[in-house]
This record gives C-alpha cells, sequence and structure tokens, in this order.
C-alpha cells in the first residue's frame, strides 16, 4: 500500500484527490494537513467523506509526513505551495503538487504572471511536468510532479502532436469555457451566483497565467492566443482551438500515438465532444473539422476540470511513480446526465 498524505485538501482540487485516493484499492491515506482547520475531524469540515475517514486534520510538519507517508499531494492555492514543497523536498518526501508553482521553467515568466518572485527556484530542475502521456518516463522517477493547470491539460492534448504538423506562424488561438470550480473554493463576488448565473464572460484576456505554461509545453514553436471564460457550470472545460495550417492536412495520423492511451479519447473528423460525457471522469475527448471555406482547422476539445484536469492527472501521475497500472482508481465514465 502506498502511504499518502494531502497538504491543503479543503479546497475543490484536494476534495477532489480525497474522494478518489479513499477509494483507491493501493492507497491508504495516512495524513491530511490544513492551516486553516487544523484539530477538526475531516468527517466534520468535508461531510461528503463521513463514514470513510476518521483522520483528523493537522498543521502541516515536513519531517512527520515524511515518516508516514511514501508520498505527499499539495493543494493549496497558487504562490502558496512554494514554501511547503521546499520543505517536504528538504525532509526527503516525494511530492505531487497540484497547483502552479513548479510548473513554469521560467522564473521571469513566472514573475510576470505571477506578480511575485519564486522562492523555490532551486527545486524547478528536479520538477516533471505532470502531463502523463507525454512525460511517462521521466514521472515514474520523478521527486517532485507539478501537475498541469486544467485550461493547459484541455490544449496540450490535442496540440502537441501537431507541432510536426505544417502549421504556419500564425497565432494558435485557444478560446476556453470553463465551469466556476476552476476559480477555486472562496468566494469572491464576480463568482457569486447572482452575478454568474444566467451569464457568460471572458477574462484576463492576453495575461492569463496559464498562456507561458501552454507555449512552454508546445516547446515554443508556436505562439497562443488564448481566451478563458466563465460559465454558469460546477465543473468542466469546453475548448476550441483554431489552427492555420500552410496547406490543409489530415490530423488523424498525428493522434496514432494516443492509441494506447487509456484517457484521451480520439473521436476524430466531424465527432464534436461535450462536457457531460467527461463530467466526473478522467477523459480527454476531442475531435476536429477541417474548414475548407477558411482553410482553418478547429479542434474542440472537453475534459472535467477537477478530474482530468487536476486530482484526476495527479492521481495517474502517482500510479505511474509507484508502478501501479496507471488506470487503478480511475475507471470512472462520464457522469451523464
Amino acid at each position: 500500500m502506498i502511504r499518502v498524505g494531502i497538504v491543503g485538501a479543503t479546497g475543490y482540487g484536494g476534495r477532489e484527490l480525497l474522494r478518489l485516493l479513499l477509494g483507491h484499492p493501493d492507497v491508504h491515506l495516512v495524513a491530511v494537513a490544513s492551516t486553516s482547520v487544523a484539530g477538526k475531524p475531516l468527517a466534520e469540515e468535508l461531510p461528503a467523506f463521513r463514514k470513510l475517514s476518521s483522520l483528523n486534520f493537522e498543521q502541516f510538519d515536513a519531517a512527520s509526513l515524511h515518516d508516514r507517508c511514501d508520498v505527499v499531494f499539495v493543494g493549496v492555492p497558487g504562490k502558496a505551495s512554494m514554501e511547503p514543497v521546499a520543505a517536504l523536498r528538504k525532509a526527503g518526501v516525494r511530492v505531487i503538487d497540484i497547483g502552479p508553482d513548479f510548473r513554469l521553467r521560467d522564473t521571469k515568466a513566472f514573475a510576470a504572471y505571477y506578480c511575485t518572485d519564486h522562492t523555490a527556484s532551486h527545486l524547478l530542475g528536479e520538477s516533471v511536468y505532470g502531463l502523463v502521456p507525454w512525460y511517462r518516463d521521466k514521472i515514474r522517477q520523478a521527486s517532485l510532479v507539478a501537475v498541469p493547470g486544467c485550461y493547459p491539460i484541455s490544449v496540450l492534448l490535442p496540440l502537441r502532436p501537431l507541432l510536426e504538423a505544417p502549421l504556419s506562424e500564425v497565432p494558435v488561438v485557444i478560446d476556453s469555457i470553463s465551469g466556476i470550480s476552476g476559480a477555486g473554493k472562496t468566494p469572491t463576488e464576480a463568482f457569486h451566483f447572482p452575478e454568474m448565473n444566467e451569464n457568460l464572460k471572458a477574462y484576463k484576456l492576453a495575461v492569463h497565467q496559464h498562456t507561458p505554461e501552454i507555449e512552454q509545453e508546445l516547446l515554443f514553436k508556436t505562439t497562443v492566443q488564448f481566451t478563458p471564460h466563465i460559465a454558469p457550470l460546477t465543473r468542466g472545460i469546453l475548448t476550441t482551438i483554431t489552427l492555420r495550417p500552410e496547406r490543409t492536412f489530415d490530423p488523424a495520423p498525428f493522434y496514432e500515438c494516443y492509441e494506447k492511451e487509456p484517457f484521451v479519447r480520439v473521436l476524430g473528423a466531424g465527432h464534436l465532444p461535450e462536457i457531460r460525457y467527461v463530467r466526473g471522469s478522467n477523459f480527454c475527448d476531442f475531435g476536429w473539422v477541417s474548414d475548407e471555406r477558411t482553410g482553418n482547422l478547429l479542434i474542440v476539445s472537453a475534459i472535467d476540470n477537477l478530474m482530468g484536469g487536476t486530482a484526476g492527472m495527479a492521481v495517474q501521475c502517482m500510479n505511474g511513480m509507484f508502478g501501479l497500472e496507471e488506470t487503478t482508481g480511475l475507471c470512472w465514465g462520464g457522469m451523464a446526465p
């Protein structure tokens, strides 16, 4: 059994991790740490887990977690994981961070997009980007895994195989629509029910922090115009990618690399995904349409931002790190309706 701890288990990503790990046949959850609710029973703070766990939340202590855990997931808000991850790595703990702090290699880009300096840049060299289909071998040996952002996962899985396709230098246009849970647990007026019900809005145009992450993982071979939107959905991301090829080409052969990927479902030409078919699952579905009139290639992908975009990918990373079948504890179809 893998002895697992979670730091920051009360956020949406942490809750989803709890749900998956408590049902995982090869995991023994031994510790949950939270500075905000330390001392409280997990089942009292998170009633969804009554009769599933008798743990109490505890104060963060890297040395104690080292003594009890084989791996620790960190699920604190962005810019807040540098300190606990550094402490855990100093103590010798293997870490899977579901936040953004160890994704970007360029500290200048991190400072520009996250408006703070990186205080644990010495760990960036050992951090492995946790996009399993593309970094599987490195993840197996990793001591620190940075799980990708949910928006980037919905973009990179369909785009990364096309880097060798005949693409033009025209920036790739990416329009993504996310459910409100992507904004995190802390309530704000912008995402308050009366503000978002019957509403749809774009935000952070040209300055969203996932832009450099996407370009980094596209190996800086293309520039992207990324525009995120929020919709009155609880969970899910639908992404539309518009490419301008140098010439018309068939994307299907480029996606043969995903034939044996357990959680990538290539729907093919003319078949487009829907959020309802991936909700609550670890799948990424995508299909495409070639527009003969404009010459553009349109790709549409769908993921569940909390599962395939966060916790599910994190558990898939853990399975790989410990030599388990990657699908263990993750074989869930979409929740439809």
